[in-house]
């Protein structure tokens, strides 16, 4: 049993936004997230798309901005459980909360805080019995450690922007790329798709329209592919690894089990405290809803301050909560780890 101030269920850009503005307030957290790394919708759908309303910052890449996060929060020592679903979450007699995941990870905490965008996802796989024995060794369903595919014949399967981008990242350090789509028709942006077709015209890349139907192995390894074209012409294709892009399958009807109150299947908050209908339950980022929302991170990040303040007069409800400046605060440079020259304040 991990004992804990708070539990943050989801590690995309608001999650971690909230364990930085708990930080601040001397509250420690620990972060379930059920892909196996942070940052989540961001980096598994468009890790290298730019990002252009972030205050302050004209332009960001999704994995800039998760890193970025990551240095932010360092100071505050963060602990991380991947790979891990809440399964249930139940209050006990001391008003605080069981949460427990699908692995039996078990938290006893004083506050939740929800903010699994659209809800806990996993991606879609490839429908061929028998792959999955390859995965994380030859087949992938994100890309973690690109490195890993250099110098390696690559086959990307999908049509969306996920599959694309990968497509123009890997392929300088590939050996070979070819990329295979139900059809000639991408649900990519199209000049993506044009720098896509320009590469197959050059002949650094092999665009083929049809399906994986079977595989081969030797050995215990997987050495290829049966792909079935449009004609209904099964041909066999050699490869190392392959990459499968097929989209996220989103499960928001945890928040049911949970017994959080939803609209239009995102939890139902207040715009003071961020709390769901259950005492000591917030909820952040996309997953929520209350009249008026927009679904934008930096509102996500909006939201992970006043519910920070919230839980922290949850947890001190006889101690009076300032607000602090992290340019003039001694408290919040002491935590932040740094040491500011303000001679020029003075």
């Amino acid at each position: 049993m991990i004992k804990t101030d708070v539990v943050i269920v989801g590690a995309g850009p608001c999650g971690l936004f909230q364990v930085f503005e708990l930080g601040l307030l001397g509250i420690s957290a620990h972060v379930v997230e059920a892909l196996p790394y942070a940052g989540g919708q961001c980096i598994q759908l468009y890790p290298d798309k730019p990002i252009y309303d972030i205050p302050a910052i004209p332009e960001i890449s999704a994995r800039g901005l998760v890193e970025n996060l990551m240095a932010q929060i360092a100071p505050f020592n963060p602990e991380f459980h991947f790979e891990q679903r809440v399964a249930r979450i139940e209050r006990q007699d001391d008003d605080r909360f069981l949460l427990e995941t699908d692995n039996g990870l078990q938290f006893d905490t004083a506050a939740v805080v929800i903010a699994t965008g659209a809800g806990a996802i996993r991606p879609i796989r490839l429908k061929v019995d028998g792959i999955d024995r390859f995965e994380d060794t030859q087949l992938f369903y994100a890309v973690t450690d690109e490195t890993r595919h250099h110098g390696k014949r690559l086959v990307i399967l999908g049509g969306g922007d996920s599959a694309l981008d990968w497509v123009m990242r890997l392929h300088p350090e590939a050996e070979s790329v070819v990329l295979i789509h139900r059809s000639d028709r991408f649900r990519a942006q199209s000049h993506t798709v044009e720098k896509m077709h320009a590469l197959c015209d050059d002949h650094h890349m092999q665009f083929l329209t049809g399906r994986v139907v079977d595989y081969v192995q030797r050995d215990g390894e997987l050495v290829g592919l049966k792909v079935m074209s449009m004609d209904g012409v099964v041909r066999r294709l050699e490869m190392d690894h392959l990459l499968v892009f097929f989209g996220l399958s989103p499960d928001s009807g945890t928040l049911d089990s949970w017994g959080i109150e939803t609209e239009r299947n995102q939890a139902k908050v207040d715009t003071e405290k961020f709390m769901t209908n259950r005492n000591g339950i917030y909820s952040i980022g996309d997953c929520n809803w209350y009249p008026g929302k927009k679904k934008l991170i930096l509102s996500g990040f909006h939201e992970a301050a006043l519910a920070a303040f919230a839980i922290k007069a949850r947890l001190n409800p006889d101690e009076k909560v300032y607000l602090q400046y992290t340019t003039t605060s001694p408290a919040l440079h002491e935590r932040l780890g740094v040491s500011p020259d303000l001679s020029d304040l003075l």
